[in-house]
């Protein structure tokens, strides 16, 4: 994804962490061949997981260096639309499966995993090593806006399919397309306003220093082949991964939304929570917040909406914004405590505590929650 207000500079994973991955994907034939001898369930889950986090890596590394040739414009549209495509390809696949109570648990599971979990490792390792951290506080600010906006507008859709829609499945649907159209008009006016029209709003503190592409350059060729080959290769384990999601539960005793919220969550997010965690670690702050709470605003504005919109060609039923009050409620709090630890421009490894302690907190609870629950 494209640094968050720093146009056209590169903050995803650098090419030694890239290269560092890639060796997992000797694992690629390793999975298909698992899942067609019916291997164990969690074992066919946790290998397929293991091939998706290096093919994550390199599609966001494979845009950046697209992006590089497109300027910051065109770049940032397209770090945009791919930042988030591995979260997006295990979402279609699960969809297309049926699996709407998990697909619905792991949007939300990807934003808390963004702004709580990578943030909070990134505060940390990097408040180890720096006492304090300084990033800009008006970007932050503007993110956390954002973030509001996004937790509100999914609340009252939610609030609408409890109340009325089993009774009013037309004007259900009706809502959920509308809140979607309108989120994606609003996301379009996000990048217009961080891009074009208040950049500096954004800019990194002169703290930070200057932070660009680090590693070789590849050819245009490469970036474009390396970025198809990676998409398909990620759709490829995703059907893997969610066909074994849903025995690997059962046998392990966790319920669909700790399996969409915190597993699915996390390796789809893999690759970018870990360049905000490397942005930490290097004292670059303004990137790690960016990375981490530009992601979840995608999320919410831009991958969510496009679900909603496809499930009625690919799903065998529509994905509804029914979100559940214990999804709504754990999406604002950590909108909350992100936003309260965030928005003075000051980062600390307390602060990573501070966020972590909330995750954790959050995945046990999903963890031990009965699967029968409502």
């Amino acid at each position: 994804m494209l640094a968050q207000g720093a146009p056209g500079v590169t903050s995803g994973p650098n090419s030694s962490m890239v290269v560092a991955m890639t060796w997992l994907l000797v694992l690629l034939p390793v999975a298909v061949i698992l899942d067609r001898a019916g291997a164990s369930p969690p074992l066919v889950f946790l290998v397929a997981a293991l091939v998706i986090v290096p093919l994550a890596g390199l599609i966001v590394h494979s845009t950046e260096q697209v992006a590089e040739r497109t300027g910051p414009a065109i770049g940032g549209l397209l770090n945009a639309t791919f930042g988030n495509l591995p979260e997006l390809i295990i979402c279609v696949v699960a969809l297309r499966a049926g699996l709407i109570d998990v697909v619905r648990a792991s949007l939300v599971g990807a934003v808390l995993a963004n702004v709580l979990l990578a943030l909070g490792v990134a505060f940390l390792l990097g408040g180890r090593r720096h006492h304090v951290m300084e990033y800009n506080p008006a970007g932050a600010r503007a993110y956390g806006s954002m973030l509001m906006l996004a937790v509100i507008t999914l609340a009252v859709p939610a609030s609408f399919h409890r109340l009325l829609g089993a009774s009013e499945p037309v004007s259900a649907r009706t809502v959920d397309l509308t809140t979607s159209l309108v989120l994606l008009g609003t996301y379009v006016c996000y990048l217009v306003y961080m891009m074009w029209t208040h950049p500096d709003f954004f800019a990194a503190s002169e703290a930070a220093g200057d932070e660009g592409h680090h590693g070789p350059t590849w050819s245009a060729g490469r970036a474009v082949g390396t970025l198809l080959g990676a998409s398909v290769g990620a759709a490829w384990m995703s059907e893997i991964l969610v066909g074994a999601a849903e025995e690997t539960g059962r046998e392990l005793g966790m319920s669909p939304v700790f399996l969409g919220m915190v597993l699915l969550a996390v390796i789809g997010g893999a690759a970018e929570s870990g360049s905000a965690i490397a942005m930490g670690r290097r004292n670059k702050p303004d990137l790690a917040v960016g990375i981490a709470m530009g992601s979840s605003i995608q999320i919410a504005l831009f991958v969510t909406p496009v679900l909603v919109l496809l499930s009625s060609l690919i799903a065998p039923a529509p994905l509804h914004l029914a979100f559940t009050r214990l999804e709504i409620g754990m999406l604002l709090l950590g909108t909350l405590i992100v936003v309260t630890t965030s928005n003075d421009g000051r980062a600390t490894w307390f602060k990573g505590v501070q966020l972590l302690a909330v995750y954790l907190i959050i995945a046990a609870s999903v963890y031990w929650m009965p699967v029968a629950a409502p």
